[in-house]
């Protein structure tokens, strides 16, 4: 496709949203899938569902082998369609990668205007998320594809874990540190390149980053309690973690690592809805009064293809808070 007719088109203006910061506000989502779990006889194979929250469902198929299946999409981030296909990609299989799995297949889930946008572009938005199953040495075969107003693209992903080995909400204790292993800022970022069109290379790099490494270390550190970084925001998931393992955190605001310019982005009002709606959400089991409105916004940042926050700490990155009993589950900043 010629470079021409990329630029022709900025995709972010066919969405009203972007990215993961387009899901539905987790409290509206727990009461969607409310008593969804069920009481199947074959539930006692189900090692990892909908109880927790976690990122992706687990099926034992063996005493040492179990199933990871996940689904993950969303509305353009960026406007290079292939470089949103990169990110998509990413973001679908750090669903696996945050259960402890190794992916091994994935479909394509498409969306697009057929009307409105070249059907080029969408060729694009699967070469890039090519690249980067390719790169995780996850297959890519086939998928469904739909005509629709507003462009969207992710995967459907299929890995392995060893069932005694796996990474998940519910399996925090108090006195764990708590690690993250991607800089957070990339919705602000995505916000303003969204309204303005500025590029911000670090944070699509950074979105299109693989998860794999991460979780590799992780496991080899003996950690078993995780979840990735995505649409709640780092608070928003970590209440989900907390509330999931029946303990509480405390977490260090100074210690949370940013992209350069996330800061100057949510000083000049580039704050999504998702954002907001997260920050609304947490803000009852959250002690935020040691810190600004503007750094609770920040932690509360709907992240797209984000890192690991692990229950452990793993070598070169950043510890930024613990996990401390109590049961009410709450998260107090500082």
């Amino acid at each position: 496709m010629s470079v021409t007719l990329a630029r022709q088109y900025r995709l972010t203006q066919f969405t009203q949203g972007g990215g993961c910061a387009c899901k539905i506000p987790p409290g509206e989502l727990e009461m969607i899938v409310a008593g969804l779990a069920g009481n199947s006889p074959l539930r006692g194979d189900l090692l990892v569902g909908l109880d927790g929250g976690d990122d992706g469902a687990v099926v034992q198929i063996g005493s040492s082998q179990a199933v990871v299946v996940t689904a993950d999409f969303f509305t353009p981030v960026v406007d290079s369609a292939y470089d949103w296909g990169r990110i998509a990609a990413a973001n679908a299989l750090s669903d696996v990668y945050a259960m402890g799995g190794s992916p091994v297949v994935a479909v394509n889930l498409l969306a697009w205007p057929r009307g409105i946008l070249p059907v080029e572009l969408a060729a694009e938005v699967l070469r890039g998320a090519l690249a980067v199953a390719d790169e995780a040495g996850c297959l890519v075969a086939g998928g469904h594809s739909i005509d629709d107003p507003e462009p969207k693209y992710g995967m459907a992903v299929t890995g392995l874990a060893d069932p005694r080995h796996l990474l998940r909400n519910d399996a925090g204790v108090p006195g764990l540190p708590l690690t993250l292993t991607k800089p957070l800022g990339v919705g602000v970022l995505n916000s303003r390149h969204k309204a303005t069109g500025e590029m911000f290379t670090e944070a699509v790099e950074t979105m299109a980053a693989l998860n794999r490494n991460a979780a590799t270390a992780a496991l080899e550190a003996g950690i078993t309690c995780g979840t990735d970084v995505t649409g709640f925001g780092l608070l928003g998931h970590l209440l989900k973690l907390v509330r999931a393992s029946g303990v509480s955190a405390v977490l260090s605001a100074a210690a949370v690592p940013y992209l350069d310019g996330a800061r100057r982005a949510l000083a000049d009002g580039y704050v999504s809805g998702g954002t907001r709606r997260n920050l609304e959400w947490v803000s009852p089991d959250t002690d935020l009064s040691a810190v600004t409105g503007d750094e609770a916004l920040l932690l509360a940042d709907a992240q797209t293809s984000g890192g690991l926050l692990l229950a452990g700490e793993i070598p070169g990155e950043p510890v930024i808070g613990e996990l401390v009993p109590g049961d009410a589950c709450r998260i107090t900043v500082r």
